[in-house]
């Protein structure tokens, strides 16, 4: 993209050189103050109730990728930046994946089990013994019962397979309602996958100890499954000015799950990028800034994916930092900053992972006066192919259905023992489920990184040989579950 100055006040003060808005200001406050103090509740609900409206004009009241709510939500924010006036190069990034959607039942003596669906699954209806299995054994006629554990959903479901299963049930190893998430789209190299759903851990505990006990159990296993192709979009607004060999990437997906509107998960971090964006465009930068917002990342990250993969190595060495942000306003919160450095998760981001890390910690301690927690480096939502590139990445997180602890509810109110979003890939989640005193603090982070970023990356390593920062199983990332976004999607834990 051309290197294109925007104007800028008369003030010659060297302070005053990354951000400057179209008015004289004063230079004794930090810039930082000038982006994120225009930043309003107000406008963060207004467009909130935007994207829900989207989802509850459609009779399947989400926003699915490629489905009308979700085309509707990549068409506002296409829009929305491309009115402010030339200062985004805007662009749609087209590209098809496979949707996945359907549900399932098991029932043992007659009683369900309360199961959900894992995306990709195919269809299937059996009525065969249940089986606890390592996949040592064949499992021929058999039902595969397998806790979430190290490995992929779709792994399991895989080897299920291949042991000779015609279908496979996961149960979750930590309380929560039951597990669902994404085998991952087909084909993998372990073979096809089995009719496959999920359980909570009580009941699959009280199935295993079942079997344990040389009870013979009987499960009716039925999922019913569609699949088919969908065209969807990333959208993408860069800065037309500053140094486009300088790049700040922030990213937050714009897709619901099946069940509900998605607008903490994640219109949150959606509409908070769509603020800052129109608040950053009353002022100039030094370096380029460019809003990605991605698709089908309830899939298993697909739109980050493809976006990270349509990169050239040129193209991927000007992006200094990722900064990714889902689920940003969630009812029960915490105030989470990815643990980048490493030290409380043993995992490390690319170098300038850990600065962007005490970026956000020193912001929140100085700044905005509030406690916050590290929160896992995972790979669990958009900034993994970022980090899988090499890329440094950082971001904030305020929970999805993990369950709060008693040190968190003295740190940020709210309550112990209930999950942080208690309607987390539900018909609940709408706007009446967003936080709003966590929306705007977030946002106001998010402001905060822009408006520092924006006018320097001294703060970041000087750039150098890229080296892959978080490990998957997988190059491909498409199966899990909770929100590791994705073991949320698919790296299990």
């Amino acid at each position: 993209m051309a290197y294109v100055a925007r104007p800028t006040s008369t003030s010659t003060c060297s302070v005053c050189t990354y951000i400057r808005p179209f008015l004289t200001f004063t230079c004794s406050r930090p810039e930082q103050n000038q982006l994120r103090r225009v930043l309003l509740r107000s406008n963060l609900l207004a467009k909130s109730k935007v994207l829900e409206g989207f989802a509850y004009a459609t009779p399947e009241r989400n926003r699915v990728f490629g489905g009308t709510g979700h085309n509707a939500t990549v068409n506002y924010l296409y829009d929305q930046v491309a009115a402010l006036g030339g200062y985004y190069d805007v662009k749609f990034q087209p590209f098809v994946e496979t949707y996945s959607a359907g549900n399932a039942t098991v029932k043992v003596a007659g009683a369900d089990q309360d199961a959900k669906l894992f995306t990709y699954s195919p269809s299937g209806k059996f009525t065969e013994p249940l089986v606890a299995t390592d996949y040592s054994a064949p499992l021929t006629g058999k039902i595969a019962l397998v806790s979430r554990g190290s490995c992929e959903f779709g792994l399991k479901s895989a080897l299920a397979g291949a042991a000779g299963a015609d279908a496979a049930i996961i149960y979750d190893n930590k309380d929560a309602d039951s597990l669902a998430g994404t085998l991952g789209a087909p084909p993998r190299p372990e073979g096809p996958y089995v009719p496959t759903a999920g359980i909570t851990l009580a009941r699959g505990t009280a199935l295993l100890n079942s079997l344990n006990g040389g009870a013979s159990v009987i499960a009716d296993l039925n999922v019913i499954s569609i699949m088919e192709d969908r065209t969807t979009y990333n959208v993408i607004a860069q800065t037309s000015g500053g140094d486009p060999n300088n790049v700040l990437v922030l990213t937050a997906h714009t897709d619901s799950v099946d069940a509900g509107p998605g607008i903490n998960d994640n219109g949150s971090g959606s509409i908070g990028l769509l603020e800052v964006a129109i608040q950053l465009s009353k002022y100039s930068v030094n370096n380029a800034i460019r809003f990605v917002w991605v698709s089908a990342e309830e899939f298993g990250l697909l739109g980050s994916e493809f976006y990270v993969a349509s990169l050239s190595d040129a193209e991927k060495a000007k992006i200094r930092l990722n900064l990714n942000f889902d689920m940003i306003a969630s009812p029960n919160y915490k105030y989470g900053i990815y643990d980048g450095d490493g030290s409380a998760f043993n995992v490390t981001g690319a170098p300038g992972s850990a600065e962007a890390e005490k970026l956000f910690q020193d912001y929140f301690t100085n700044d905005a006066g509030l406690k916050w927690v590290p929160d896992a480096f995972d790979g669990r939502s958009d900034y993994a192919p970022f980090a899988d590139a090499g890329i440094a990445a950082g971001g904030l997180f305020t929970g999805a259905e993990g369950i709060k602890t008693a040190e968190e509810q003295t740190l940020f109110g709210g309550q112990a023992g209930v999950a942080y979003d208690v309607n987390y890939h539900a018909a609940g989640d709408n706007v009446a489920n967003l936080n709003m005193d966590a929306f705007i603090q977030n946002a106001k982070a998010i402001a905060h990184a822009v408006a520092t970023y924006a006018k320097s990356f001294a703060s970041l390593p000087p750039k150098g040989p890229a080296r892959r920062a978080v490990r998957r199983e997988e190059k491909k990332k498409k199966a899990s579950s909770g929100h590791a976004h994705l073991d949320r999607f698919l790296v299990t834990e």
